[in-house]
């Protein structure tokens, strides 16, 4: 099967090939997140699912140049400032940080370049593009001397989001930065100065004022990526009026076909709900952390999912998630010790497929990616069992799982025991040798504790990172 990804614009499965002359390049854009507030799961759900796409594709030998933008000043970045009583840059620069602890603890591969919609040189690009659209008509200047999008003089607007237009009543301008298909109007390009705005403003030829969000992106995707890029992503919430805009604004601009594909994330739920702080179920990564999950468990839970399927996120779902870790755990023990004394490796039938790899290919088919995965642990485990898969055999899985993990990124690189926990391991050991049995079970339960498993072999104590 040729690779294949939905594609929102067309609603329909369509092959994929790079726009590239090369064959192998790819751009993609990821819209990143607005830094007002840390980030929430529902909004890493699509993080995960653009570095699944990255990684998939990597590993099926594409060169992907990815841009993920930081949305640094808007209606919600300036209001949260405005509240701090502290400068823009200074209110945001927090939650910039603490959106890259994130992605580290939940093994996002880095995006080539995170643009900041209030770096100087896509400021410049931004106003140069509002100066083109004006001057083809595509913009107009109003009384305050912000400048609106002229919708009418793009007959394709809505072809992403599939509004008819004429069926909705137009509402005139629309100067906030998000607005309900219900609103439909000339969305803002140009924000004339506000009182409520303080410092923060840029010198333009409609006097000092600030970009509209929808602008930002197209500038930062034509400035670092060129005028076309075969793909760009986001959740299914930014399809209207976001991506719709930048359709329009950029096309408009450059005069050419923008993005190949689009594909969108579903929304995530959480205990069957809307995420929301007043239902008393909205966690951020940092609070699932702080309640002993690890960030592997986290990602396995957002990615275990097919992208375009709604997310129902619950605690039992991080539990299920660590007993499947663990088990994935045990298996890869299991392969280095029969594989310790090959000398080489030899081909498993099952990998000599790729189903995994395959399922992949069918529009990132996650779940039945993970089901091959299982049926290849579960039949290797029954080799095992049987002593009929080989220990070369089993050295050449084990070189087949790493492949597969710069996919997934479930299993962890190996971890160094601290020494306080070698310590009650070798007190446990002790006790044992004593028939200490009480005393052994109550260091066991320490350790348990502490985070580690403890598994009893002929080789002695083996210790198991279990919240990583």
């Amino acid at each position: 099967m040729a690779l294949q990804f939905y594609n929102t614009l067309t609603r329909g499965i369509e092959p994929f090939a790079p726009l590239a002359q090369d064959g192998r390049t790819v751009k993609i854009y990821t819209c990143g997140p607005t830094v007002y507030n840390h980030a929430h799961i529902g909004n890493f759900r699509a993080y995960l699912f653009e570095d699944l796409l990255q990684r998939h594709l990597e590993y099926r030998g594409y060169l992907v140049d990815r841009v993920m933008n930081l949305t640094d000043v808007d209606d919600k970045t300036i209001r949260g400032a405005r509240e701090k009583g502290v400068p823009l840059a200074e209110f945001t620069a927090p939650f910039k940080e603490g959106f890259f602890a994130d992605l580290k603890s939940l093994y996002i591969k880095p995006a080539g370049s995170f643009p900041c919609a209030t770096e100087p040189q896509h400021i410049a690009r931004m106003i140069s593009m509002i100066k083109q659209l004006i001057t083809s008509g595509h913009a107009y200047e109003a009384d305050d001397h912000s400048v609106y999008f002229r919708i009418a003089s793009f007959p394709p607007y809505g072809k992403l989001a599939h509004l008819n237009l004429e069926e909705l009543r137009p509402s005139g301008r629309v100067q906030s930065d998000e607005y309900e298909k219900e609103s439909i109007g000339d969305f803002a390009l140009w924000k004339t100065h506000q009182e409520e705005d303080g410092e923060v403003a840029w010198d333009s030829p409609w006097g000092r004022g600030r970009p509209g969000w929808h602008i930002e992106c197209s500038a930062m995707a034509i400035g670092l990526l060129g005028n076309q890029i075969d793909i760009h992503c986001g959740g299914v919430d930014n399809i209207f009026p976001h991506h719709e805009a930048e359709i329009a604004q950029t096309e408009c601009c450059t005069g050419e076909k923008f993005v190949k594909i689009w594909m969108h994330c579903a929304h995530l739920m959480v205990d069957g709900r809307k995420m929301a702080k007043s239902f008393g179920n909205f966690y951020t990564l940092r609070d699932l952390l702080d309640k002993g999950w690890s960030g592997r468990e986290v990602r396995y839970v957002l990615l275990a999912a097919h992208y375009r399927l709604p997310l129902n996120f619950t605690l039992e779902g991080l539990a299920g998630a660590r007993s499947a870790l663990q088990r994935l755990d045990a298996w890869q023990q299991r392969l280095l010790e029969r594989a310790l004394p090959a000398i080489r490796s030899e081909s498993y039938p099952a990998a000599e497929e790729d189903k995994f790899g395959l399922a992949l290919d069918d529009d990132l088919n996650i779940s039945a990616a993970l089901g091959c995965l299982f049926d290849l642990v579960r039949e290797s485990n029954r080799g095992m069992d049987t002593n009929e898969l080989t220990p070369e055999q089993a050295r050449g899985l084990l070189d087949y799982w790493h492949r597969l993990n710069t996919v997934l990124v479930i299993q962890p690189e190996t971890v160094e025991v601290p020494s306080d926990i070698s310590a009650l391991a070798e007190e446990r050991q002790v006790a044992r040798n004593d028939k200490d049995w009480r005393r052994s079970d109550q260091l066991r339960d320490e350790l348990i504790k502490k985070g580690w498993s403890v598994k009893d072999t002929k080789q002695g104590t083996k210790l198991t990172r279990t919240n990583l």
